[in-house]
């Protein structure tokens, strides 16, 4: 793969061995490079704006400006790179206000150093990535006890539908396009409009409440 297709990763953490031992695992990625890293939210921002990388890893502990403001900043600076949080914390409200302020997914640093790889390969395509242990805490946060799922479900067409089961399933925009046969820029109009019926403020909370769904469902 040549240089310039490789996708580009920005590391924000102010842990400069973290950076350093994060940096040396993704260079060895034939199809990733670390474009930038900055150790503090404020230094984030600017970088982000003359970077432009296709995926940000955020850690959340930070000193000053934390993981959420800067998240949160970011996404107000109209940042579009996948936001990638990689934390210790595996509080369950730290891990809900992420996925609500637009990440697209919350890793924990103990990891295995490939699956974290593998994991900011998936980010990068579109997909939900969530560590393992934390699925349950989101599903268990996103349920709305007081609404019922199929009646906040028949809120959708059928073509919102079929796109939020492909959402849950892992896909990105393009591939969910190839598998409707419909194009990139329809896939992203439906999904803002099935966001704005569930209440919904991500593709990864949509993901996570139709998981829930499905598993009430089954038998």
């Amino acid at each position: 793969m040549l240089l310039d297709e490789r996708m580009s990763i920005m590391m924000v953490d102010d842990h400069p061995l973290l950076r350093k031992g994060l940096r040396q695992l993704i260079e060895l990625e034939n199809e990733l490079k670390v474009v930038a890293e900055a150790s503090s939210g404020v230094e984030a921002l600017t970088i982000a704006a003359e970077k432009n990388p296709d995926l940000i890893t955020l850690d959340l502990n930070m000193q000053g400006m934390d993981g959420l403001e800067t998240l949160r900043a970011l996404r107000h600076q109209g940042v579009q790179a996948k936001i990638l949080m990689l934390t210790v914390s595996d509080n369950n409200e730290d891990v809900l206000e992420a996925i609500r302020s637009g990440a697209d997914g919350y890793l924990l640093k103990d990891m295995e150093p490939d699956d974290i790889i593998e994991k900011i390969k998936e980010s990068v395509t579109g997909k939900m990535v969530i560590s393992e242990t934390l699925t349950d805490v989101l599903i268990t946060a996103l349920r709305r006890p007081e609404k019922k799922d199929t009646k906040i479900l028949s809120l959708l067409t059928s073509r919102e539908h079929d796109i939020i089961k492909l959402i849950a399933k892992g896909l990105s925009n393009k591939l969910i396009a190839r598998e409707l046969d419909i194009t990139d820029g329809t896939v992203k109009v439906h999904v803002k409009h099935l966001l704005k019926k569930l209440a919904l403020k991500s593709r990864v909370e949509a993901a996570v409440w139709m998981v829930n769904y499905q598993a009430k469902k089954s038998p």
